[in-house]
């Protein structure tokens, strides 16, 4: 069994090599660390090449959508398990963390893509990303281990590969919300779940840069679009570095 870890990056440097550092200390399990880039222009590809993972890199003349470079980074993945995660994203005791997350797949059958809950690393945290994570954990446990309600942000999202192919991956078209739209399709052919004893930590940057009641309004506002309209309300999820 081979497990396939993804990352989409555009200039990234700053966050990414802690990422990839972590993501190393997996032992007993076979896996690949694929970085799907977005034509980065800072130090992300020799962070990527230092860490022996491997470079796919957007050619297109748009920039890429985040669903693109995630799409593109499972299109040489040869892993049965594909593993989305940010940039910033870290996992610690990340062999304990990958034994339970296999564990949750090989216990039910039924579920086709995981997610955890979601924590700022502990020297970037503030009281109000405790709080307001701990409701975003709180309603994702709910929606889909009580609710059938497949939802998930894409800090970590973690499918079957044959179910990914069968979806198609990820929508392209969708500039914000691709994350949202792919768990959704997820659950009308098998079951999603959180597993609430798992956790990745990351920097929280959006949140800490526009502030949270804009973040907020952005995250809900999207939702609402990619519910009845089937598009993202913003035509371009811009960088924050």
């Amino acid at each position: 069994m081979l497990i396939s870890f993804i990352i989409p990056t555009l200039n990234e440097a700053t966050v990414l090599e802690r990422t990839l550092k972590a993501l190393r200390q997996l032992r007993n399990v076979a896996y690949e660390i694929i970085i799907s880039d977005g034509k980065s222009t800072d130090a992300t590809l020799e962070i990527a090449k230092k860490y022996q993972a491997q470079v796919v890199e957007y050619t297109g003349l748009a920039r890429q959508t985040i669903g693109q470079g995630k799409n593109m980074g499972a299109a040489v993945a040869e892993g049965e398990y594909l593993i989305f995660l940010d940039a910033d994203v870290v996992i610690f005791e990340i062999n304990d963390f990958i034994a339970k997350a296999l564990k949750v797949f090989a216990e039910k059958n039924n579920v086709l893509g995981l997610t955890v809950f979601l924590k700022v690393l502990p020297e970037q945290a503030n009281i109000l990303d405790k709080i307001i994570f701990g409701i975003i954990n709180g309603m994702y446990y709910l929606a889909n281990n009580f609710l059938n309600i497949g939802i998930a942000s894409g800090e970590f999202q973690m499918v079957r590969a044959a179910s990914f192919k069968k979806l198609g991956g990820y929508n392209e078209l969708l500039a914000a919300a691709e994350d949202q739209d792919f768990f959704a399709r997820i659950n009308k052919i098998g079951r999603t779940y959180v597993e609430p004893s798992l956790s990745v930590w990351h920097t929280s940057r959006r949140a800490h840069k526009l502030g949270w009641p804009r973040l907020l309004a952005t995250w809900i506002f999207n939702f609402i679009s990619l519910k009845f309209f089937k598009r993202s309300l913003s035509k371009e999820w811009k960088v924050i570095r």
